[in-house]
């Protein structure tokens, strides 16, 4: 969300956000303030209108720096805990997404993100819940095509989820989990192989177990890796960039995409990823190139849609005029 719009939607609901410049909220010195600037933020999501406000503009903002496809992430259990709708919601996203979607001619699936603050039992009811809607063809539920968890992982068990998970085959949904940012690999594992997650957020502490990595080159699960992020928010676990784990993991094989996590509450932007890891791993050009095709194969996307964005990456790649002349 937009600073600017953080304002207007705290005007429009009467909450003293109790700073002159709004901007002053996106800072804090770890992954627990993050959660407590994040759930401040959500917390003015209050009317349809505004979440297709931020489906809309967030969709905007990343077309601005190249976005053609993104899975997007969208935890609504406090909005859900104050009696909104999960229909009411996802059908506001869509209008805002299918908006966005003609005015900037980028494509954006969602995924359902289980907050882990509320407990086993509550995700177990919502995803119930969402598999309900998209077996009834509620509107725009066809555009959830999977199911995550986010919030807190430290000293939370993942497979605490698993009846929430295992609800996910009758609804259609792909499965990840926000794993390894502020938890063990023991963790990436039990995602992996209790919950049957297909794909991991961050991951960063795989390298704790070697067994675990080359099954994971082995078999390309991927990674969704978020190095710009993980140093802003978690100084302790990342301290620069330059020790950021994302490089290790694509030397070793790992199918390890860049992505931007939560670009306005990081303060961070599509061209800026790209830009600061290609200086600070001394990627060049066509390794910039390989780093965007892999987030085609990290995708949930099908087999047609995948190769229309490869050739469409492959054409904008040999018409960039920054782009090495070829010998």
């Amino acid at each position: 969300m937009r600073p600017s719009t953080v304002a207007d939607l705290a005007v429009l609901h009467g909450v003293d956000l109790a700073v002159d410049d709004v901007a002053e909220l996106y800072a804090y010195a770890d992954l627990t303030g993050f959660l407590e600037v994040f759930w401040l933020v959500q917390s003015l999501l209050r009317t349809p209108e505004d979440w297709e406000r931020l489906a809309y503009e967030s969709m905007i903002d990343g077309a601005t720096h190249g976005l053609r496809y993104r899975e997007a992430f969208f935890t609504p259990a406090r909005h859900l805990a104050t009696g909104q709708q999960l229909a009411d919601i996802v059908t506001a996203l869509d209008r805002g997404l299918a908006a966005a979607e003609r005015d900037a001619g980028a494509r954006c699936a969602l995924i359902f993100d289980i907050d882990r603050d509320f407990g086993a039992e509550i995700a177990t009811l919502h995803i119930g819940e969402l598999v309900a809607l998209r077996k009834a063809g509620s509107t725009g539920v066809d555009r959830v095509i999977g199911m995550g968890m986010d919030s807190t992982e430290f000293g939370i068990d993942p497979l605490s989820f698993r009846s929430a998970y295992e609800l996910a085959p009758a609804g259609g949904l792909r499965r990840t989990a926000h794993q390894g940012e502020n938890s063990e690999a023991s963790a990436i594992r039990a995602a992996v192989d209790g919950l049957r997650c297909e794909r991991i957020d961050h991951g960063i502490s795989i390298f704790e177990d070697p067994e675990l990595v080359r099954r994971f080159v082995d078999e390309q699960i991927p990674l969704t890796v978020c190095p710009n992020a993980n140093v802003r928010i978690n100084p302790g676990i990342v301290a620069d960039l330059g020790n950021h784990v994302f490089a290790l993991m694509r030397e070793m094989g790992l199918l390890a995409t860049l992505n931007t996590d939560d670009p306005a509450l990081v303060g961070l932007d599509l061209t800026q990823e790209y830009e600061l890891c290609a200086a600070a791993f001394g990627y060049g050009f066509d390794d910039m190139v390989s780093i965007a095709l892999d987030g085609v194969r990290g995708s949930w996307l099908d087999a047609g849609d995948a190769a229309l964005l490869v050739s469409e990456i492959h054409a904008a790649a040999a018409a960039d005029p920054t782009a090495p002349p070829e010998l």
